[in-house]
């Protein structure tokens, strides 16, 4: 690392070699790099995605749905490799334009409904069912204040602090402390918040929560980029921390985060879900013991 201060020139160019981590599948560029149709399953609903948190809000929804008995809700979930570009097949950019995981296909409508971006996803289908949406207006209306929120501040969670904190190259004290101090405001936002309330919305579980949790669920318990709990003392939002631990109890939420896994304990990995049954089945554990 240089001591020397940086200045931009006139005109950016793409450096493929300065990316650090995700330097293989990041590009200034939209658009396909290469020919592959997506599978289809069994079911009208077709996700693509993987387990990180912005994929883990869908899994999560549609098996709380299963959970009350909405049967449409059956789908089938299929892997997508983002450290091996399958985001970027022609099939998958059909489907979201942006590359980005989730991505879902509602082929019980002719033509088939296209929906991407999480927060989108999470509406569609809370519309679609009529669950974990408030009928109020009032309701309604605080429910998606923090499913908006979630998606404007995740961001700086996610893009901002864990990416100088974990996976930069190199370690700078500025971007890090920049969004240190973002991210810690946010958890202040949501501890004040549900010092008032049991869940984000009021006293009702909604896709604001499901939205939510992943994420900032997930730093709380200290599952986000290496020891940033302990950085960011997040045991001192209590408020956050015990709607973490009631939210990661329900059974629903258990499943949906095993979906599309790819790390971790091999039981809790249920690399691609088209069954209720593959979660006794077909988690990796029970694959590669039948081998």
């Amino acid at each position: 690392m240089t001591d020397a201060p940086y200045t931009p020139p006139k005109v950016w160019t793409w450096d493929k070699e300065n990316g650090g981590k995700f330097a293989s599948i990041n590009r200034p560029i939209a658009g396909h790099t290469h020919d592959k149709e997506l599978p289809v399953g069994k079911h009208p609903l077709q996700l693509y995605s993987l387990a990180t948190p912005n994929g883990q809000k869908v899994t999560i929804l549609l098996e709380e749905l299963l959970a009350l008995g909405h049967t449409g809700a059956e789908y089938d979930a299929w892997l997508i490799k983002i450290g091996d570009g399958d985001q970027f097949s022609s099939g998958f950019v059909e489907v979201n334009p942006n590359s980005k995981i989730p991505a879902l296909l509602d082929r019980s409508a002719n033509p088939p409904i296209r929906v991407f971006e999480s927060g989108s996803i999470l509406l569609y289908l809370a519309e679609k069912f009529g669950a974990f949406l408030p009928t109020t207006p009032a309701g309604r209306t605080e429910c998606l204040n923090w499913l908006f929120w979630q998606m404007g501040s995740a961001p700086y969670l996610g893009g901002g602090f864990g990416h100088f904190y974990a996976y930069a190259p190199e370690k700078w004290e500025y971007p890090i402390n920049r969004f240190a101090m973002e991210v810690k405001r946010q958890m202040d936002v949501l501890d004040r918040r549900l010092a008032e309330t049991a869940y984000l919305a009021g006293n009702e579980y909604t896709i604001a929560d499901i939205a939510v949790w992943p994420w900032y669920g997930g730093l709380a318990s200290g599952a986000l980029y290496g020891d940033s709990a302990t950085f960011l003392d997040v045991a001192s939002y209590t408020n956050v921390q015990r709607w973490t631990k009631a939210i990661a109890e329900r059974p629903a939420v258990k499943r949906g985060r095993m979906v599309n896994r790819v790390s971790g304990d091999p039981s809790t990995q249920l690399h691609e879900r088209h069954d209720a049954g593959d979660f006794d089945t077909k988690t990796q554990d029970k694959l590669a013991a039948a081998k």
